[in-house]
């Protein structure tokens, strides 16, 4: 029994330095993801950087309901945030637009913060801006 209580510690002893050196990342990571879900399986967002889930994180936070995302990486959108994979779509169902955009203005590190007529949501760590699309020209 003894011999067993060694090895156990022994094996934990030394995994400690392994799990340090993931500790911070993997905490981040997991808290963040778990702020947002994907509208289906093909939206890509495994290549948000640290800085856009830390955003994503903070609108759920704020308003207190996860983000589904509808629009991750697009390898195919030329110069735009989302070719890079730094910028989602997202919607809130059941969270007010208005609240939606009050929490993305206080995201610390807010670059890109869009609107569209269907009541999606886009933000991006790109330079500071805002718009709002509806597919009409004025």
């Amino acid at each position: 029994m003894f011999r067993v209580a060694i090895t156990c510690l022994l094996t934990f002893s030394l995994s400690l330095p392994a799990m340090a050196a993931d500790k911070h990342t993997s905490f981040l990571k997991h808290s963040y993801t778990a702020a947002y879900g994907v509208q289906r399986p093909s939206v890509k967002v495994s290549c948000f950087p640290p800085k856009l889930q830390a955003i994503l994180y903070h609108i759920a936070q704020t308003t207190g309901h996860k983000l589904v995302i509808t629009s991750g990486k697009r390898p195919h959108s030329g110069t735009s945030q989302h070719h890079h994979c730094n910028a989602a779509d997202f919607r809130i169902p059941g969270v007010s637009e208005k609240r939606i955009l009050a929490a993305a203005r206080s995201a610390p590190g807010i670059g890109g913060i869009g609107r569209y007529c269907n009541g999606m949501v886009h933000v991006d760590v790109g330079p500071r801006r805002k718009w709002a699309h509806c597919g009409r020209h004025k």
